[in-house]
């Protein structure tokens, strides 16, 4: 079997896909440490390589990112590109399998799917979002002729919760077997492509949003603005003068409360990890058994992730900016909580813990996904039709 190199000068040899070796291994990095997290150096190192090296394939770094992006797009594109099948319920089961397949075969690198294209430039972002449109309507095709009862809203909603089940693989690092993980988010997603659709919900009405008061102390209300700016604009692109004049206050007097900005992106979230420990706790309170617990806890996720839309946000999007010591600190924290939830699910679906821990990390990425395609309005019905998806994935059917 021949060697897939090429000859270069010095007699030494060079892989002839180089350049996809280079943007597979950047991509893994990027997803597990961020984007701005990782060097270029890093990513020669890894590859082997000098850095002067991996400019013979790329321009900079970005460039690497958008030639990632591009191949994570191509190769999910290219595994749904299926022929019409005369039964749209069985073409609906084939794009199930396909996608859950992809997903877990570029677990290392779905993370570009899921945040890392936050650092593309509006003309990149908008082609990766035209890709994605293109993927949605693959599924949402099929499952419309599948349930001719649902309308295009309801179609278009289901899907995107699909994706989110399948693509929830990249989001930790748990451990289970390759088949069993597809089987898992498999039947994930199938669950969430037969629940009920999202507009029979009347949508509550408008809470009124109060007014921007600076009250309290100033450390609180730093802390506040930043989750805010975090949330918009991303941790790397807010500064301390940013931060400061938010608050009203000179950026030099930011440090009399806070040691550095990483500092207070750690304090939003220790906030968050109490936020959720008191939710769970009260959400658990006065349960009559496991299944009552585990619907009280999933309404009280989505409500907390409406209510604190700005602080659930950051501490989806920003764990790889933590400080190293308090991002260890906080992972236990975040494991501890999700124990919590596959604790109840295989107490109510008598299946193995890790099989539980992907379909725990699915519902919540659903969670995630949605919300922020509806900006956490209430107004739209979507808290309430969240329950439902949540359901249909955690609890088992009666």
């Amino acid at each position: 079997m021949r060697s897939s190199t090429v000859d270069v000068p010095g007699g030494r040899k060079r892989p002839k896909d180089r350049k996809a070796q280079i943007a597979q291994v950047a991509a893994e990095l990027f997803c597990a440490r961020g984007y701005h997290g990782v060097g270029l150096e890093e990513i020669a190192a890894a590859v082997g390589i000098s850095a002067p090296a991996v400019y013979r394939h790329f321009e900079n770094k970005y460039a690497i990112l958008v030639h990632a992006t591009r191949s994570l797009v191509a190769t999910t594109l290219a595994a749904t590109e299926l022929p019409p099948h005369e039964n749209p319920a069985v073409e609906v089961g084939e794009l199930v399998d396909a996608l859950a397949r992809v997903s877990v075969a570029h677990r290392n690198t779905g993370g570009l799917y899921q945040w890392e294209w936050r650092y593309l430039t509006p003309e990149h972002r908008a082609e990766f979002l035209r890709d994605l449109g293109v993927l949605l309507q693959r599924v949402v095709r099929p499952l419309s002729a599948a349930r001719p009862e649902l309308s295009a809203a309801d179609a278009n909603a289901l899907a995107r919760a699909a994706l989110s089940v399948l693509g929830s693989i990249s989001t930790h690092r748990a451990a289970i077997p390759k088949g069993r993980a597809e089987w898992t988010l498999q039947g994930a997603a199938h669950a969430v492509l037969s629940a009920e659709p999202p507009t029979p919900l009347a949508p509550l009405p408008e809470r009124p949003r109060p007014a921007k008061v600076h009250v309290g102390s100033r450390r609180e209300i730093l802390l506040a603005e930043s989750i805010q700016l975090f949330r918009k604009h991303g941790y790397h692109a807010v500064s301390i003068e940013d931060i400061g004049a938010a608050a009203g206050i000179n950026a030099s007097s930011v440090y009399r409360y806070f040691p550095g900005k990483g500092d207070i992106l750690a304090a939003a979230f220790y906030r968050a990890s109490e936020r959720v420990t008191e939710a769970t706790a009260a959400a658990l309170t006065g349960a009559k058994d496991n299944f009552d617990a585990l619907g009280r806890m999933i309404e009280s996720y989505v409500d907390l992730t409406f209510e604190r839309s700005d602080l659930v946000s950051v501490y989806l999007a920003e764990n790889n900016n933590l400080p190293e010591s308090d991002r260890h600190e906080l992972r236990k924290v975040q494991r501890l909580h999700v124990e919590e939830w596959v604790r109840l699910v295989t107490a109510t679906r008598l299946e193995s813990a890790p099989t539980a821990r992907v379909r725990v990390h699915a519902a919540v990425n659903l969670v995630t996904d949605l919300s922020r395609w509806v900006h956490f309005d209430r107004r739209t019905g979507m808290d309430r039709h969240l329950v439902q998806l949540m359901r249909a994935v955690l609890v088992p059917l009666s």
